[in-house]
């Protein structure tokens, strides 16, 4: 089936035809490491990993480049503050980072290729713009004339004349037009510097990327995904230094996804109003937290807020509960045959559905709604007394198949109560009542509460039911 996605440059779907067919090269601009990621970082990690897990699925072979800027000026205040040096803050948030997107389900990158590790590649980057007379360099520091490129805000939209209102040279810039931007920056005393032909110093923020694009992928990639507010000017001067360099188009597809508020805030941490997702992680299950990100379709923003989590928690659950069931019945259901085709021709629609979901600019609310669709089904058929093995089965598969591409692991992550526990339980809070410990009665029904389990205390004994 045909995948279509969002292209930002167009402004619209369009089918996703990859340069070479069968591979796929995809970069995605990486966090600048000076500090734990927050929420906001995690959702990009999270959306683009199930993008590249479900061009996998659907065959594809990709070459995924996740960058991390690990030198600039963030990098060296934080250095400042905590008296030590850049590579040794840079090397300790770089080890973070990777925990936190890894307990969120998000696989190793092909590659992480850093900033420092990139010197080379980036000082003959701008050598060849000087040289075609895309940039020039003013006492040290060197810059892109972005005049010079006829395209320049493509990708945002924008004329030129219009940004040309909005721009200012500041205070100890040596630029010849408010609207160039930097390359190579000058190093100022004490800091962390390379030696290049215009003197000591060190890369501009948006270089970096372009070098290690080409670098890595190609004069030309597939996919260039990061987050919404990266478009501009990161992306647009990437694109702008990228085909003025190399003659060719930079990207074919841009994807981009949208902000996370916090209780309808934007995000600062100029303002404190940020969580970090190390924190998150410690508090809420991360399996949790990858299946609140992605019940929203990445280019819509998301609202954050702990209740928020709560509600999608009552839903995770659900699947949480029936996959439990599913697997324990297995082991009770009888090798009957008689209606596995029927169910089957069910499970076959629904993947399709799935599928179709995926295929329209991987919509994983719409997805995850046919995981719900999938429990209802599963729950359905769990109430019959007799249960086949094969289609128990048959519905696991599809639970694994599907929680593959979304990168959660439902065999990992189930922690909900099998019936026959509760029935345990249930029996436990009967004997405790009956000797008056109403202590560990009501201890008893508190834990089955929090696994989503209602009882009713009838004449004829207690009866439960999941939420």
């Amino acid at each position: 089936m045909t995948i279509k996605l969002y292209n930002t440059l167009t402004r619209k779907k369009e089918i996703f035809n990859p340069i070479e067919p069968g591979k796929v090269k995809m970069y995605v601009c990486g966090p600048t490491v000076y500090n734990y990621i927050h929420i906001g970082n995690a959702r990009p990690a999270v959306v683009f990993d199930t993008v590249r897990r479900y061009l996998e699925y659907q065959g594809y072979e990709v070459a995924y480049i996740l960058n991390f800027t690990d030198v600039d000026d963030k990098l060296i205040d934080a250095a400042k503050q905590m008296g030590e040096d850049v590579p040794a803050i840079a090397e300790r948030f770089i080890t973070a980072y990777k925990e936190d997107v890894a307990a969120l389900g998000v696989k190793e990158a092909t590659l992480h290729p850093r900033v420092t590790e990139s010197m080379d590649d980036i000082i003959d980057f701008i050598k060849t713009l000087i040289d075609k007379g895309y940039a020039y360099e003013a006492e040290g520091d060197v810059y892109f004339k972005t005049r010079s490129f006829d395209d320049y805000g493509k990708l945002s939209h924008q004329s030129i004349d219009d940004l040309r209102s909005g721009a200012r040279i500041q205070v100890g810039e040596k630029k010849a037009d408010p609207l160039d931007f930097a390359l190579w920056k000058k190093a100022k005393a004490g800091e962390i510097h390379w030696s290049s032909p215009w003197g000591n110093g060190r890369p501009g923020w948006h270089i970096e990327c372009s070098a290690m694009a080409k670098r890595h992928l190609g004069d030309t990639i597939d996919i260039h995904a990061g987050g919404q507010d990266l478009a501009f000017p990161h992306h647009e001067n990437e694109i702008a230094q990228s085909e003025a360099c190399n003659d060719q188009t930079f990207a074919n597809y841009w994807i981009h996804n949208g902000y996370i508020t916090i209780d309808h805030e934007k995000m600062s941490k100029s303002t404190g109003n940020f969580i970090l997702a190390h924190e998150l992680i410690k508090k809420y299950p991360p399996e949790l937290i990858r299946f609140f990100i992605l019940s929203v379709h990445y280019r819509n923003p998301i609202n954050f807020s702990e209740t928020l989590l709560e509600q999608a928690k009552n839903g995770f659950d659900r699947i949480l509960n029936v996959y439990s069931n599913l697997k324990h019945r297995k082991e009770t259901s009888m090798n009957l045959v008689d209606d596995t085709p029927d169910y089957q021709v069910k499970l076959d629609q629904l993947k399709a559905t799935f599928i179709a979901e995926m295929n329209d600019d991987f919509n994983t609310a719409n997805a995850l709604a046919v995981v719900f669709d999938l429990v209802k089904e599963a729950n359905l058929y769990l109430t019959e007394q007799q249960t086949n093995r094969q289609t128990i089965e048959a519905f696991t598969s599809l639970f694994d198949e599907l929680s593959s591409i979304l990168g959660i692991n439902f065999e990992q992550t189930s922690s909900a109560l099998l019936d026959d526990e509760i029935d345990q339980l249930l029996r436990e809070r009967e004997e405790a009542r009956k000797v008056k410990d109403f202590a560990r009665a009501d201890q008893i029904r508190d834990q089955l509460k929090e696994q989503n389990i209602i009882l009713e205390d009838t004449a004829q004994g207690t009866r439960w039911k999941r939420g």
